[in-house]
């Protein structure tokens, strides 16, 4: 079976190394024979003030259904994001609080704490940029970021985690760097493409 992939560039500006890191990751998926979308959040549009789940909840914009179309489709999801002030962009928050809706990717049970995971049956990549060595983040910060994606969105909507990496410093990367970067990137997508 071909492997649907898609690809979400959660960095509010265009022309950014989260663009080059989505080219190779799609690059090397399709090599190996998976149909590919992609979205980018510098094109989407949306209001971005969230007020929590309400019978009153604003109806979805059609850049935000279509990203839940996206993710529905998807055997497979990839977000790549950076990293600010220890999380991802709050324009990029906005999107998973305005769009990881009840009766789409979760349903609480009526009594207790517990779940349904809506989106099981998926596998998720991310990659995250920064300026703090990864290393550094892990050691002083304890990974907030790849904690996140991996543990509150990614397994609390049933999505299994796949790779979750972390790319830095960026800042003071050299092209050699970079380009081993980039050719990580196109790994994972090859492995994406052939991981049932």
């Amino acid at each position: 079976m071909t492997k649907k992939i898609f690809i979400w560039v959660a960095h509010p500006n265009k022309g950014t190394f989260c663009e080059a890191l989505a080219d190779q990751y799609a690059q090397g998926a399709k090599a190996q024979g998976a149909e590919v979308r992609r979205m980018e959040l510098s094109e989407m549009r949306f209001n971005p003030h969230f007020q929590g789940y309400t019978k009153n909840m604003p109806e979805l914009e059609p850049d935000l259904l279509k990203w839940q179309e996206c993710i529905d489709w998807a055997d497979h999801i990839m977000v790549i994001h950076p990293y600010w002030w220890g999380a991802m962009p709050s324009l990029a928050k906005a999107v998973f609080d305005r769009a990881l809706t009840p009766g789409f990717a979760y349903k609480y049970h009526k009594k207790g704490v517990k779940w349904d995971q809506l989106l099981k049956g998926k596998t998720g990549d991310a990659i995250i940029t920064s300026d703090t060595p990864s290393w550094i983040d892990s050691l002083v910060y304890l990974s907030t970021g790849r904690r996140v994606i991996k543990n509150q969105v990614f397994k609390f909507c049933g999505i299994k985690p796949r790779t979750i990496a972390q790319f830095g410093s960026v800042k003071m990367a050299d092209d050699k760097q970079m380009n081993k970067w980039l050719e990580r990137a196109s790994d994972f997508g090859s492995k994406a493409a052939l991981t049932a």
